[in-house]
């Protein structure tokens, strides 16, 4: 077996060298002579871009996978703060969506209590109302500490809702007007048409029409449509003139005994966020 020879192995690098500077060399002199690349240098460049492709393409794909996969891994984190960005922006529009209802109801509200000049009121939250009671009662955040009663009335936007069922230290059960209760304590009401008032009893909710029914009517004066209903105040329940509707229309039985008269709410129950409470009239203390 051959001993491997060191000295042998740089003789021959030295060799290898010599001869590549000394091509090189004549190449670059022929030329700057001659103006023209000459067999040997073309040779040599050819060789020498081959072995730069092969050995330095690697490492160039390497190097633009890297920068493609941080290329990706920016886009991803920008995509990822867009996201951020457009979920915070829609749930500041929801916000901001559920403030103007806040404040459009507020603004009723103040509207109805400049109208309400000579009642002592309480403006209240709605802070509870049951899916399976919507049409029957909400809760108030306002109870007896605020002087809240029961059989008080309450109203919301441009007219009556209910009146106050049940009382508690810091907050109240209201009925609305639109409780299927049969029971309840119903409101004494006045028709006002052109030709005298028609007084009778608000005694139910008629949830096809969405209209309030008022019967027991006294009188045979003609009701039409667009006569104003308000509380009577008879009964001593409720303070009177308060607004409760318009009349949509009206009817009589077969016989020609009893009549119905249909109203339309001014304050629809569908959507309460705030309502007030009246105490009293100014002067009852």
């Amino acid at each position: 077996m051959k001993k491997f020879n060191p000295n042998k192995n740089i003789i021959i690098t030295l060799i290898i060298v010599i001869i590549a500077v000394g091509s090189l060399s004549l190449t670059v002199a022929q030329r700057a002579k001659d103006e023209k690349t000459s067999v040997v240098q073309v040779v040599i460049n050819d060789s020498v871009a081959f072995v730069d492709k092969v050995v330095f393409a690697p490492a160039r794909w390497f190097d633009n996978s890297v920068r493609a996969v941080q290329n990706l891994l920016v886009t991803y984190e920008e995509n990822e703060r867009l996201k951020e960005k457009v979920d915070a922006y829609d749930a500041m529009d929801r916000q901001n969506k559920a403030y103007e209802r806040e404040i459009a109801a507020l603004k009723e509200e103040l509207e109805l209590n400049a109208t309400l000049t000579n009642y002592q009121k309480v403006t209240a939250n709605v802070i509870t109302r049951s899916p399976d009671s919507w049409q029957d009662m909400l809760v108030i955040d306002k109870g007896a500490k605020d002087g809240i009663e029961v059989n008080m009335a309450v109203m919301a936007k441009q007219g009556l809702i209910g009146r106050v069922l049940e009382v508690n230290a810091m907050s109240s059960k209201v009925e609305l007007l639109t409780s299927e209760n049969q029971t309840s304590n119903h409101y004494p009401v006045r028709i006002s048409t052109k030709k005298g008032e028609v007084f009778g009893l608000l005694k139910g909710y008629d949830v096809t029409r969405d209209a309030l029914v008022v019967e027991q009517l006294t009188g045979k004066t003609p009701i039409s449509k667009d006569d104003i209903v308000q509380t009577s105040g008879l009964g001593g329940n409720s303070p009177a003139d308060l607004l409760v509707g318009t009349v949509i229309e009206s009817e009589v039985d077969k016989f020609g005994l009893d009549q119905k008269v249909y109203v339309k709410p001014y304050a629809h129950s569908h959507d309460l966020s705030v309502v007030t409470v009246i105490e009293r009239t100014v002067g009852d203390e």
